[in-house]
């Protein structure tokens, strides 16, 4: 149910990171730890699995809106997650 903005104690501007400004440009990253370093923290850092739920529910629309900028790698084995990482000129 929507709530008016008077209810709220502050309100933020909704800005994100642009790649470029998230991620080293010659590193891998799981969307969990990009989910991680959108909220400032270390890329291991342990959190809480409901924690992490929901810093994933950011992570993930963030990762398929700069898809363009992305390139991904198949993970080591199946049970593991993709690898993103910024584009540049050296990628195919």
């Amino acid at each position: 149910m929507p709530r008016p903005k008077n209810e709220f104690e502050s309100l933020y501007p909704c800005d994100f990171y642009a790649p470029a400004e998230l991620l080293d440009d010659d590193e891998m990253y799981t969307v969990y730890e990009i989910a991680r370093l959108l909220q400032d923290l270390d890329p291991d850092a342990a959190l809480e699995p409901g924690t992490e739920d929901v810093l994933l529910d950011w992570a993930i629309p963030w990762v398929l809106y700069h898809g363009d900028e992305l390139v991904v790698a198949e993970p080591p084995s199946d049970d593991e997650p993709g690898y993103y990482g910024l584009k540049t000129g050296d990628d195919a």
